[in-house]
């Protein structure tokens, strides 16, 4: 039982000392679990990560779910679930509790403005790192770059980038295969 609730205070740790999203805790998870526990290798985290992210929902929670279950199976999946969402849930009742009596003053309407810069930023920053775990290089920074490109700028479905790179990925996988014979 010591080791399902270890699983639930490294994600509650995590859920409740991030801001900025799932992306955002992306890092700390991969410190977590492959640096300090070393729960998963740094390969099983890319691919877990590349699972959660294709997966519908919050990709932390995805990634609590995956790490949870390589760890300790459903049980452990509930528990790094549970980890990582009650401290969100609590921060937002607590905000839906205290600022609904706030909501039209000024300052703070201010307050959220000012915090949005900060918020682009925490996201900005593990993708980064990520970035470079995933062998993203100079020489093929393009790739991330169209894909950004093609989803906000051309408002193409994210799915069908999924689908071509799936597709892609298998060709690549198969064009391997027959020159390794």
């Amino acid at each position: 039982m010591k080791r399902y609730w270890e699983l639930f205070v490294v994600f509650f740790k995590i859920g409740a000392f991030t801001f900025g999203g799932g992306y955002a805790m992306i890092p700390l998870i991969r410190n977590e679990v492959v640096s300090k526990k070393t729960w998963l290798d740094d390969n099983e985290f890319m691919d877990m990560l590349a699972i959660a992210q294709s997966m519908p929902g919050p990709i932390s929670l995805n990634t609590a779910l995956f790490v949870g279950n390589k760890r300790l199976g459903f049980k452990g999946s509930l528990f790094s679930a549970a980890g990582i969402i009650l401290p969100s849930f609590i921060v937002i009742l607590f905000l839906a509790i205290v600022f609904t009596q706030f909501k039209e003053n000024p300052y703070i309407e201010r307050i959220f403005k000012g915090i949005r810069p900060a918020v682009v930023a925490l996201i900005a920053a593990p993708l980064l790192g990520l970035g470079k775990s995933a062998g993203v290089t100079r020489k093929n920074i393009w790739i991330p770059a169209a894909v950004a490109i093609c989803v906000w700028l051309l408002h193409i479905s994210p799915i069908y980038i999924v689908m071509v790179c799936i597709a892609l990925g298998l060709l690549h996988f198969a064009r391997i295969k027959r020159t390794l014979r």
